[in-house]
C-alpha cells in the first residue's frame, strides 16, 4: 500500500462515528504518551485501535471492578511491544490504578505502564509479553486450561474465550508454529487470534523476510481462517461472531496500516519503534480530525468507554450467583483449584512414600523416584496436570491414574505435548496463569536450552511452574555429548527467581517435589537422574532437609578435617570418598546441596554450620561455574571442563575422572597444600 493510498483510507474508511472516536482516544493516548516518554512503539496501537474497539466494546467478556474474575475473557497482547494499545484501553474503560497519571509516565520508573506489559505489575495484564511468540504461546495454554475446566465444572462455572492479538513478529518466531500446531490439534476452538496484518517490521515491508501466506499456514494447522479490513468495525465484528461458533481456533487477519493516520509515516516502518515527533502528531491529530490537547479525552468519548467496561458487571454477578448456588464439593473443589491449595490429602501421600522409601532404601534413578511421586500425589491433587515433549517414557512423568487430554475429552490430567518444548513451558505459564491448575512438564536437562524463555518467564511472573527434566548428567550414557548438560546447571542457577533441585536418592525426591508444590511463586526445575542412585538416608523424619537447600547427610558436623559438597548422583561418590578419607585418619563430613536456592537464603549460622570452616571439594557432573561461591578460593573441584561424550556411565565417569579415588585424592592434595 502507498502512502497516498493510506491517506485516503484515513479519510474514507466507513467507520460509524461512535467507533471512529472511541477508536481515536486510543490512538490519541498512545501518540501522546509515546511521545511524553520520548520512547515507544505507536505503529502498532494506532493500526489496531479499531480491532480493539470492536473487541472491547462488543464482545470482550470482563469486569475492570475484579481483574481476575475466573470467567472473565483472557486478552493477550502477544505484540507487547504497542503495549499503550492495552494500557489505554485499560484507563478507558476504567481499571482501578490505571489512571491518566500513569499513561504520562508511561515506560518511567515505578511506573504501573512499562515497556512491555508486565504481569503482576499493572492490573487487566494477563500475562507478561515482549519476546515475540510468547503471548500467543501463553493463550495457548489459557485456552486449553479453560476446556480442561470447563470439562471438570461445566458451562455454569467455566465458560469464557481466549482472545490474542498478534503481529508479523509473533507469527515469524518459531514458537508460534509448535503453539499454532497444538491448538489445531486440540481443536481449541475458544481460542480467537486477531492478527495485526499491517506487512511491516522494524527492518521494513516483511517480504524482505518472509513469503509465507499465514492464513494457509494456519489453516494446514486445523483453524479456522478469515481475513478483513481492520479498519472496517462491522467487518471485524463479524468475523468475531463468526469465529465463536467454530469447533476450532480462529484466525483473523485483520489488514491494518501501521500507524494509522500518521500524514506521512503510517505504512512504513517508521512508526513501528519510535516517537512520531511532534509535527508528525500534530499532523494526525488533524487527518483523524482529533483536536483536543494531550492527554484530554472528551466527556462523552470517556463515558462511552466507561459504559464498556461496565457491560461485564452483569455477567460477573451472574456468575457469582451460580458459584454459591453449586453444591458444597464442587464450589470448594473450584475456588480451592483457584487458589491453588494443594488438599488435605497431598502431605499424607508424600510422608506415606517417604516412609516406603525408608523402609525399602531402593536403589532407583531419580526420575524414576519421581514417577513414584506422581503416582502418589496425583489422585490427591485433581489441579496437577502432567505432559511430556514427546519423551513420556524416558521422563517418567504419567502417573496410572492420568487421563490424557484430547479435542474430545478435555478431562484428562496428562498433555501429550509433542516434540515441542518451547510451546510445552510457554503453553504451562498459560496454564498457570490462567489459574485452577498446577502445571508440570517433561523433557531431557539438555533441552532446557529449548524452554529457556518460557522458563525465564515463569520466573519473572511468579509462576509455579515444574519443569521435570530427567537425564541429567554425563550418566546418561550412549546418547553422548549431544545430550548431556554440563552447562545447563550453572545457566539455570543464574536465573533469578527459579529453584533448581538436583536430588541425590528417592528421599530427597520426594522433599525436592514437595518444595516445588509449596512454592506458588516461583518455577522449579527438578533435575533426574537416567542411571541408579543408592538410598542415602534410611530414616523418613517429619521435616524437609531440601527445604534448607543444603544439610550434613554424612560425617560429623563439627569436627571435620574436610567437607565434600555434592549434588545429585554425585552425593554418593562423595560419601564413598569420605569413607576412604576416614581409612587413612582423615575426617570428612559430606554435604548435599539439592538446591542452592534455597540454601542462599538460609541463616547464616545455619549456612555456616553446614559448610563448617574445613578446606572443601566440590564435586558434580557438570562445569565449575558457581561452585565458587561455597568452596572459596582455595577450594578443589571434581567434575567436567567440557562436553562429554558416547559411552556407558560407568565409563563415562572414570574417563572424565569423576570418582570416589579422584574426590579423596583432591581432598589430600588441598589439605596438603595447606601444610596439614
Amino acid at each position: 500500500m502507498t502512502t497516498a493510498l493510506q491517506t485516503v483510507a484515513v479519510e474514507t474508511a466507513p467507520l460509524a462515528i461512535d467507533d471512529r472516536l472511541m477508536a481515536n482516544a486510543i490512538r490519541a493516548l498512545s501518540m501522546d504518551a509515546i511521545e511524553k516518554a520520548r520512547s515507544g512503539h505507536p505503529g502498532m496501537p494506532m493500526g489496531m485501535a479499531d480491532v480493539a474497539t470492536v473487541l472491547f466494546t462488543r464482545f470482550l467478556k470482563f469486569d475492570p471492578a475484579d481483574p481476575t474474575w475466573p470467567d472473565r475473557d483472557r486478552f493477550v497482547l502477544s505484540a507487547g511491544h504497542g503495549s499503550m494499545l492495552l494500557y489505554a484501553l485499560l484507563y478507558l474503560t476504567g481499571y482501578e490504578g490505571v489512571t491518566l497519571d500513569e499513561l504520562k509516565t508511561f515506560r518511567q520508573l515505578g511506573s504501573k505502564t512499562a515497556g512491555h506489559p508486565e504481569y503482576g505489575h499493572c492490573p487487566g495484564v494477563e500475562t507478561t509479553t515482549g519476546p515475540l511468540g510468547q503471548g500467543i504461546a501463553n493463550a495457548v495454554g489459557m485456552a486449553l486450561a479453560e476446556r480442561m475446566l470447563n470439562a471438570r465444572f461445566g458451562d455454569d462455572l467455566v465458560n469464557h474465550f481466549t482472545y490474542v492479538v498478534a503481529g508479523d513478529g509473533c507469527l515469524m518466531e518459531g514458537l508460534s508454529h509448535e503453539a499454532i500446531d497444538l491448538a489445531g490439534h486440540l481443536r481449541l476452538n475458544r481460542l480467537i487470534v486477531l492478527f495485526d496484518d499491517n506487512g511491516i517490521s522494524i527492518d521494513g515491508d516483511t517480504s524482505l523476510a518472509t513469503s509465507t501466506d499465514q492464513l494457509a499456514r494456519f489453516a494446514a494447522a486445523g483453524w479456522d481462517v478469515t481475513r478483513v479490513d481492520g479498519h472496517d468495525p462491522e467487518a471485524v465484528a463479524a468475523a468475531i461472531q463468526a469465529a465463536k461458533l467454530t469447533g476450532t481456533p480462529s484466525l483473523i487477519a485483520c489488514r491494518t496500516v501501521i500507524g494509522y493516520g500518521a500524514p506521512t509515516k503510517q505504512g512504513t516502518e517508521a512508526t513501528h519503534g519510535a516517537p512520531l515527533g511532534a509535527d508528525e502528531v500534530a499532523g494526525a491529530r488533524a487527518a483523524l480530525g482529533w483536536s483536543h490537547a494531550p492527554f484530554e479525552i472528551p466527556t462523552d468519548i470517556l463515558s462511552a468507554w466507561r459504559s464498556a467496561g461496565s457491560r461485564g458487571a452483569d455477567a460477573h454477578l451472574s456468575w457469582e450467583r451460580r458459584l454459591q448456588s453449586a453444591d458444597r464439593n464442587t464450589r470448594q473443589a473450584f475456588l480451592d483449584g483457584q487458589r491453588g491449595t494443594p488438599g488435605l490429602g497431598l502431605d499424607t501421600a508424600l510422608a506415606d512414600l517417604k516412609a516406603a522409601f525408608a523402609a525399602e532404601a531402593p536403589k532407583i534413578a531419580t526420575r524414576q523416584a519421581s514417577q513414584k511421586v506422581i503416582e502418589a500425589i496425583a489422585p490427591v491433587l485433581p489441579a496437577l496436570i502432567g505432559g511430556s515433549a514427546d519423551l513420556t517414557g524416558s521422563n517418567l512423568t504419567k502417573a496410572r491414574s492420568q487421563e490424557t487430554v484430547t479435542a474430545d475429552k478435555f478431562a484428562g490430567g496428562y498433555i501429550h505435548y509433542g516434540v515441542r518444548e518451547h510451546v510445552m513451558g510457554a503453553a504451562m505459564n498459560g496454564i498457570a496463569l490462567h489459574g485452577g491448575f498446577i502445571p508440570y512438564g517433561g523433557t531431557f536437562l539438555v533441552f532446557t536450552d529449548y524452554c529457556r524463555p518460557s522458563i525465564r518467564l515463569s520466573a519473572l511472573m511468579g509462576q509455579r511452574v515444574i519443569y521435570v527434566m530427567t537425564h541429567d548428567s554425563i550418566g546418561l550414557g550412549e546418547d553422548g555429548p549431544t545430550h548431556q548438560p554440563v552447562e545447563h546447571l550453572a545457566s539455570l542457577r543464574a536465573m533469578p527467581n527459579v529453584n533448581v533441585f538436583r536430588p541425590a536418592d528417592a528421599m530427597e525426591t520426594v522433599e525436592a517435589w514437595a518444595c516445588a508444590l509449596a512454592d506458588t511463586d516461583t518455577p522449579s526445575i527438578l533435575c533426574l537422574s537416567r542411571q541408579g542412585l543408592p538410598a542415602l538416608r534410611r530414616e523418613a523424619s517429619d521435616d524437609n532437609p531440601v527445604a534448607k537447600g543444603a544439610y550434613v547427610v554424612s560425617g560429623d558436623i563439627e569436627r571435620r578435617d574436610v567437607t565434600l559438597l555434592a549434588t545429585g548422583s554425585e552425593v554418593a561418590l562423595a560419601v564413598e570418598a569420605a569413607g576412604q578419607l576416614r581409612e587413612e585418619g582423615i575426617a570428612a563430613t559430606v554435604v548435599s546441596m539439592p538446591c542452592w536456592e534455597l540454601f542462599r537464603v538460609q541463616p547464616e549460622a545455619y549456612r555456616t554450620q553446614v559448610l563448617g570452616t574445613a578446606p572443601r571439594v566440590a564435586v558434580e557432573a557438570a562445569v565449575e561455574t558457581g561452585w565458587e561461591r561455597w568452596i572459596g578460593e582455595t577450594g578443589r573441584f571434581v567434575g567436567m571442563t567440557g562436553f562429554g561424550a558416547s559411552a556407558p556411565a560407568d565409563d563415562l565417569y572414570a574417563h572424565f575422572g569423576i570418582t570416589a579415588v579422584a574426590i579423596a585424592a583432591a581432598a589430600k592434595a588441598i589439605r596438603t597444600s595447606k601444610g596439614e
